[in-house]
């Protein structure tokens, strides 16, 4: 299996998104760059609250990422719902908690 030299997450591009309450920037594009850049991973951290990444962004990720797509997300029935149905390359459990503004500790 090959190594991963670069991998990239496009979470705060889509924050920069979901704060300005606009279509952009689209963490989809930014994915595409950091590829043509040399990329080998694209992450993103679909988070229950979808505070950042939405799953539209996984959907179209899914379909657009070339290398391999990382899934962050949360231990729950519905997180592992969504990762069966889109199928990333990796999933990496991370905690949760909606008073973080960013993930800050690891799971206990």
């Amino acid at each position: 299996m090959k190594s991963f030299s670069l991998g990239i997450n496009v979470d705060h591009v889509a924050t920069l998104r979901q704060a300005r309450g606009t279509s952009y920037p689209d963490p989809v594009a930014a994915a595409v760059l950091a590829e043509l850049g040399g990329a080998d991973q694209i992450t993103i951290h679909l988070r229950e609250d979808r505070r950042h990444i939405q799953e539209r962004d996984l959907r179209i990720l899914r379909q657009t990422v070339q290398t391999r797509l990382n899934l962050e997300m949360a231990a729950t029935k519905e997180m592992t719902s969504i990762a069966y149905e889109h199928k990333p390359d990796m999933a990496t459990l991370v905690p949760e908690k909606r008073e973080e503004l960013t993930t800050e500790g690891g799971l206990d």
